[in-house]
């Protein structure tokens, strides 16, 4: 489908959900992208993962009850982080371990919830894959302000997540709030998670968090530039990627996942510095200079 005709549709009437579609996913992609940055700082790739099961019981009782999915997915995600939290004090138990328990637990119990509602196979579906053309209006704006409000308290507590990201043990002899601070990451992730799950669904949730900041990783050593390319390499990426399924019949989250890792393996081989290509072309000069001295 040529771009123009893509354009024309997002200003048809009669598909009022496909700028819907594209707000939401881009949207979503950006904060993801800006969360994300501390994610892949810290190496806690795999909380994105265990958060988006950790919401899956907000999310079915939101259904059941016909309420606000994104409401009942924060609730859970953030009840489940504070019990990790919790239980964390405890030594003799590791976090990761905790997060293992507790995270898995969370999302059976979504799936027993979901499966005492009629017609569950369907919306079981639609909670792990995405179902971005149905989403309703209240969903539209519940996604902005929640986006906003997490931005705002990213960009309030940037210098203290830092801190904590670059060396917990030097943070806390300052006296930051290294606990709350913890805390306050894995609210931030589990919003960010909650309000991406109608884009892409709860497995592949994770791409949108790690996926666009670690491609900026690779093509800045600046941390302010890479939240700057982290969100646009996302909202570019959903934007490609509703492109490309409306234009051939694709399913949208698994095409924004895979447009999005196609930017990351771009970044990967053609990065200016920490690129395939670079790093050759740094050995082979290597190597070359001590024949070059020899020769002279």
């Amino acid at each position: 489908m040529p771009i123009t005709d893509f354009l024309t549709d997002l200003v048809n009437p009669d598909l009022a959900f496909l700028p819907k579609a594209l707000l939401i996913a881009v949207m979503s992609s950006v904060v993801c992208g800006v969360v994300g940055c501390h994610v892949v700082l810290r190496g806690m790739a795999f909380i994105g993962d265990a958060v988006a099961h950790a919401v899956f019981p907000g999310l079915a009782v939101a259904f059941v009850l016909q309420g606000s999915l994104v409401l009942g997915g924060a609730v859970a995600g953030i009840m489940t982080a504070l019990l990790i939290a919790l239980f964390a004090q405890h030594r003799r138990v590791k976090e990761d371990s905790l997060i293992g328990v507790f995270f898995v637990a969370a999302f059976a119990l979504g799936i027993v919830i979901i499966s005492q509602a009629p017609g569950y196979a369907g919306s079981l579906q639609q909670f792990l894959f995405g179902s971005i053309t149905g989403i309703p209006d209240r969903d539209l704006y519940t996604v902005g302000f929640t986006g906003l409000a997490i931005l705002a308290v990213v960009f309030l507590l940037h210098k203290e997540l830092v801190a904590v990201s670059l060396d917990r043990e030097m943070a806390r002899s300052v006296g930051l709030p290294v606990f709350w601070l913890d805390i306050a990451l894995y609210v931030l992730v589990t919003l960010a998670v909650v309000i991406s799950l109608q884009t892409i669904g709860n497995i592949l949730v994770l791409a949108l968090l790690i996926t666009p900041p670690a491609a900026a990783r690779l093509l800045t050593d600046r941390l302010g530039l890479m939240m700057l390319l982290a969100p646009l390499i996302g909202g570019c990426s959903a934007l490609v990627g509703l492109y490309l399924s409306w234009s051939y019949d694709l399913p949208v989250g698994g095409t924004i996942v895979l447009v999005a890792t196609a930017v990351f393996l771009l970044a990967w081989v053609f990065a200016p510095r920490h690129g395939l290509l670079a790093r050759r072309w740094r050995d082979l000069t290597a190597r070359r200079r001590p024949a070059v001295a020899a020769i002279k």
